[in-house]
């Protein structure tokens, strides 16, 4: 117990441990750790490199401080891998640091970007709840901005997710306003709000929002409409026509939010619904810590049903439609559809991950991240030890009313068991690594594939893609480890084959100093490129 409660993530270790249980889940890792002290080993060993895996060319940078650690990091447009050729590559250090770390992979060099926060109350970190074996009582992370997440735009600015303000709304966004959102949906909070960096300016304006901000991604639209998740909790979703916000720089009139709705009184259109008390347990950026049931029983079959649920991931079709992730058990993914005037006619689907349903093949449970393919399809990381793809064609019965609560379409889901050993006793679940996030590469950057799905092998150093029914494991070897998160693709020269393409992710773990490496080893940028066999320069 005393040691979850060390460093500045101590309060947000002992919040999961309580989630868990706190006696038995010491207990449990206490018991776990002893094991390996022991000497004991997992039930399966890892393979050595095969086929195509044996062709990967890993190459890594360190870059940010020792005391920094780092989320995510992006490369280029994730709608079209050639912006930013050969460009500068942005991290976001989260909770450690209120600037963004940049690398120059053409000279090997390291910079900062400075990210600003528009209020002295903006809040900070807290002080570490127990004193560290390696750093103390120091408090070794001094964000205020807290940037999640950051991505690329068709003109080669940054946009990204970052706290500007502390958490009351400004008064535009609650009941009384005449905004179009919070006439339908008033919100009074958000722990995180949006940022965008122009790299050829190095201009950065703070952009209010009325919706908390965690993921974030772009449409193929003619508004360039930035849409976010709030990372599961502020009941709703919200969005930002980049094309209103470049003509007037007016926060109020560029953006819009939405709850999430059901249709389920069938009739094909958004009416009145059946509001629900969002439920929600959140960290104080707004990220979900454990969720209620999304959608209990359909209590007025005559009216539509506001889902108790936020996006934590979110990724837009090919189509224009929405997708998003709900966490939670056994937790699923939502399908908006914005329709022809958001947010009067944003209609929601709920589809649950399979779980105690006997018309599924396989169950799993508790979705993390998500993307979609050129098809369509959405995929996602589940904590079942999967990667799960959904695909709504499939679907057989009605996909709204009454009964469309979701577990109405089992036959679109098909679960992938990962590699790795299951949990000891278990015959039913998937791998026991861990996984955090996913990517589909649409446009075969890495060169597996178009529209290859990969998934974080977060506790096997690895990244894991679907290739073909298979899966192709690649593995930054020990000892120095691998914990990605984010992960993009970039074309640097089309015509230079593997060697001006790649995919790109970062080194993520929120304790590089407890690494074999130890104090003083930075985060690393880390980028994966396929040869054509292995000999190949």
């Amino acid at each position: 117990m005393r040691r979850v409660q060390s460093g500045q993530a101590g309060n947000a270790m002992m919040g999961g441990l309580t989630q868990l249980g706190a006696e038995r889940a010491t207990a449990e890792f206490g018991a776990w750790t002893s094991r390996i002290a022991g000497g004991e080993l997992p039930s399966e060993a890892p393979p050595r490199p095969q086929g195509v895996e044996r062709n990967v060319v890993i190459t890594q940078w360190d870059w940010a401080d020792p005391k920094a650690y780092l989320h995510d990091e992006i490369a280029s447009d994730k709608r079209n891998p050639r912006v930013n050729a050969n460009g500068l590559i942005y991290g976001s250090p989260e909770e450690s640091r209120d600037y963004l770390p940049v690398l120059d992979p053409v000279h090997n060099t390291i910079s900062q970007v400075k990210v600003p926060y528009r209020d002295a109350n903006t809040p900070g970190q807290p002080k570490p709840l127990q004193p560290s074996p390696l750093w103390g009582d120091e408090e070794i992370w001094d964000s205020h901005t807290t940037v999640h997440n950051p991505m690329f735009d068709e003109r080669g600015r940054l946009w990204y997710t970052a706290r500007i303000r502390a958490n009351a709304n400004p008064e535009f966004c609650k009941a009384g306003s005449d905004h179009p959102s919070a006439k339908l949906t008033p919100v009074n909070s958000s722990g995180r709000q949006l940022e965008v960096y122009d790299p050829a300016t190095k201009q950065t304006a703070m952009i209010d929002t009325c919706f908390g901000t965690h993921h974030l991604v772009f449409a193929e639209d003619a508004n360039n409409t930035l849409w976010t998740s709030s990372g599961g909790g502020g009941g709703v979703v919200g969005w930002l026509s980049t094309k209103m916000w470049d003509q007037t720089h007016d926060a109020q009139k560029s953006q819009g939010w939405t709850a999430l709705v059901l249709d389920t009184n069938g009739n094909g259109k958004r009416d009145e619904y059946l509001d629900s008390e969002q439920k929600v347990l959140t960290a104080p950026s707004g990220e979900s810590l454990g969720t209620s049931s999304a959608l209990g029983k359909v209590a007025d079959p005559s009216r539509d049903t506001r889902l108790n649920a936020a996006f934590y991931a979110v990724a837009v079709g090919a189509d224009g439609m929405i997708w998003g992730s709900v966490l939670g058990f056994p937790g699923g993914i939502v399908r908006l559809n914005p329709g022809s005037h958001p947010p009067e006619t944003a209609l929601a689907e709920y589809y649950e991950v399979p779980w105690n349903n006997p018309k599924a093949q396989a169950w799993g449970y508790s979705p993390r991240g998500m993307d979609v393919d050129r098809n369509n399809v959405a995929w996602v990381a589940l904590g079942s030890g999967h990667l799960a793809s959904f695909d709504r064609r499939k679907c057989k019965g009605p996909l709204n009313g009454p009964e469309a609560t979701g577990q109405h379409c089992p036959e679109g889901w098909t679960l992938y068991r990962t590699p790795g050993p299951a949990f000891r006793n278990l015959t039913d679940s998937g791998s026991a690594d861990s996984h955090y996030y996913d990517w589909v590469d649409q446009f075969d950057t890495l060169g597996l594939g178009s529209n290859t799905p990969i998934v974080t092998g977060n506790s096997s150093d690895s990244l894991i893609a679907l290739v073909n029914g298979k899966f192709v494991i690649l593995r930054v070897p020990y000892p120095l480890g691998f914990f990605a998160k984010g992960m993009d693709g970039r074309i640097d020269d089309p015509k230079s084959g593997w060697k001006g393409k790649g995919g790109w992710t970062t080194w993520g773990t929120r304790t590089p100093f407890h690494s074999e490496t130890g104090k003083g080893t930075t985060a690393k940028v880390v980028h994966f490129q396929i040869r054509p066999d292995p000999l190949a320069n």
